[in-house]
């Protein structure tokens, strides 16, 4: 099941071990038994396998997958049972009903959340830092902190304030003002020096050999990097909006663009990595299966009628109708929700790719700028919308989107328990087509939706963006265990921060806790969650 492989560190905390795993650069083991010494410094230095077997390792660990071990149970802890849940794109139909899915959340599962991306992110980049300043290969550094960034902005995004600007140095925890002023400062570089390799060299290609996501093509890196940062300025919109449009802006002038088209996301590859979807391994392997898809999303596509549904879940044999479940349930026979009466997720073993981030989302953030009010370049709020949708359905094999986008009469239908009797009947009614007549809210709501929509089966990226909007409208958790920690109409806002640091490194979590401003619990906002609802 679940369990069977949890990180533990017993008398160092995940901090102080990969400061331990960073400074010995002799032997990779984390989890992927990697020897550079395998070989001599010369060739290494030659041909980039030093630097490019940390760099293939941080591909492996932004979203954990399993390439030949087993490592999906990690992926369902770190993230399943909790982003993914969290979002609204899955449920949890675990025997268990003593998880966080009901906002008790299990500590063993919050630490791996947490360890990973230490000494599967940070470790190795630190390492491949020091490897390439050594040796001046400045855009070997700028490729593994874009990377770095994706990763991390996923942890920020989930506890608030981590360990980040002085990484390497110190175990204290920033704040997230602080973390994100970093983000920015070195994607700013990153662009830049990768911006000037690409001007400077015809092929433009780094690190072939060990690029799973772009096949080492530089020009493709600096559209995701800049698109990256059209994200996270979108992130802070609430929380700082003159730094949240300068660095709009900034990407929006940038010469090489965004993510445009499925051709350019960031995903991934098949062809130069074996690996599989860990959600369809837990959805169809893990016991009857541990995961469904999320009530919320189905019945928001179901009665806006999108067509993206059949590429997105199964029918439920037992009527040939799209049925999700409600996070939180409880219930003496969860097998009722792994049966007939019950969708699952529509994933091909070979060929569902993990995507950090698809082209229709570079659409959405423009559009959301638009709106705003910020240069955005040529386009408009609901020209970038409407496009976002057009590109949404192309990624997903969905046929035109013509009939959907003049829909303004669909909206999201009563979610009814195909099950027991958890119904929700959504507030919402937000519509597939624009409105000109909309007001500021009524219109992000749409571009939001939208934007969620597309970006499944994501969930810290679809959980960031509820959070941070309050958008879409999501069904509440059916049993909250929280002890009143976690409003239930608000959801969950964060993760605790973990057991093994506040054991460990009880003085950086303490940090940590004094820059979040509240207590350490999931019902406390974070600094970028400043939208009042």
């Amino acid at each position: 099941m679940i369990l069977n492989k949890i990180l533990s560190w017993n008398k160092l905390s995940v901090i102080g071990m990969s400061l331990i795993l960073l400074n010995n650069t002799s032997c990779i083991d984390y989890a992927d038994n990697v020897n550079p010494n395998e070989v001599t410094e010369e060739m290494m230095a030659a041909d980039n396998l030093k630097t490019g077997a940390f760099f293939s390792q941080m591909l492996r660990r932004v979203v954990i997958i399993s390439d030949g071990g087993t490592l999906d149970s990690d992926y369902q802890i770190a993230q399943n049972l909790s982003h993914d849940l969290f979002s609204g794109y899955i449920a949890a139909t675990l025997g268990s009903t003593n998880h966080n899915g009901q906002y008790n959340f299990q500590e063993q599962w919050v630490n791996a959340t947490f360890d990973y991306a230490y000494t599967g992110i940070m470790a190795p980049w630190q390492n491949i830092h020091k490897i390439a300043t050594e040796q001046k290969l400045s855009e070997i550094d700028a490729l593994a902190t874009v990377v770095k960034v994706e990763g991390m902005h996923r942890i920020a995004d989930s506890f608030g304030p981590i360990p980040y600007v002085n990484f390497g140095s110190s175990s204290l925890y920033d704040p997230m003002d602080q973390v994100y002023s970093k983000f920015f400062e070195e994607l700013d570089n990153a662009i830049e020096v990768l911006g000037n390799y690409v001007n400077g060299n015809k092929e433009a290609k780094l690190m072939s050999d060990y690029d799973y996501v772009y096949g080492g093509d530089v020009k493709k890196w600096v559209k995701f990097a800049n698109t990256l940062r059209l994200r996270l300025a979108i992130r802070i919109a609430y929380a700082n909006s003159s730094l949240a449009k300068q660095e709009a802006e900034k990407s929006t002038q940038n010469v090489f663009g965004f993510i445009e088209s499925k051709a350019d996301r960031a995903e991934l590859s098949h062809n130069s990595l074996s690996y599989h979807h860990p959600l369809q391994e837990i959805a169809y392997n893990f016991n009857s299966g541990d995961c469904r898809p999320g009530a919320s999303i189905v019945t928001y596509m179901g009665g806006l009628n999108d067509p993206r549904i059949s590429r997105y879940f199964t029918k439920a044999t037992a009527d040939g109708k799209y049925h999700g479940v409600r996070i939180g349930i409880t219930t003496s026979n969860m097998s009722n929700y792994q049966g007939a009466k019950i969708s699952n997720l529509n994933m091909d073993r070979a060929s569902t790719p993990v995507v950090w981030m698809t082209a229709a989302e570079s659409f959405f953030l423009r559009a959301e700028g638009a709106l705003r009010g910020w240069n955005m370049g040529t386009g408009t709020a609901k020209s970038f919308y409407e496009q976002g949708v057009r590109v949404s359905f192309e990624e997903n094999t969905a046929g035109s989107a013509d009939t959907y986008l003049a829909d303004a009469t669909s909206t999201p239908s009563s979610f009814t328990d195909n099950v027991g009797s958890d119904n929700y009947t959504f507030s919402s009614k937000v519509t597939p087509a624009w409105s000109d007549n909309a007001n500021f809210e009524g219109q992000l709501e749409r571009i939001i939706t939208q934007k969620w929509i597309a970006m499944y089966p994501d969930g810290p990226e679809g959980w960031s963006e509820y959070r941070r909007t309050g958008y879409p409208e999501l069904i509440p958790v059916v049993k909250n265990s929280s002890n009143g920690t976690v409003d239930a109409q608000l959801q969950v806002r964060r993760l605790p921060y973990t057991r093994d640091e506040k054991i460990n490194n009880a003085i950086g979590v303490a940090s940590g806790i004094a820059a979040l401003g509240g207590q350490d619990n999931g019902g406390t906002k974070l600094w970028w969650d400043k939208k009042s609802r």
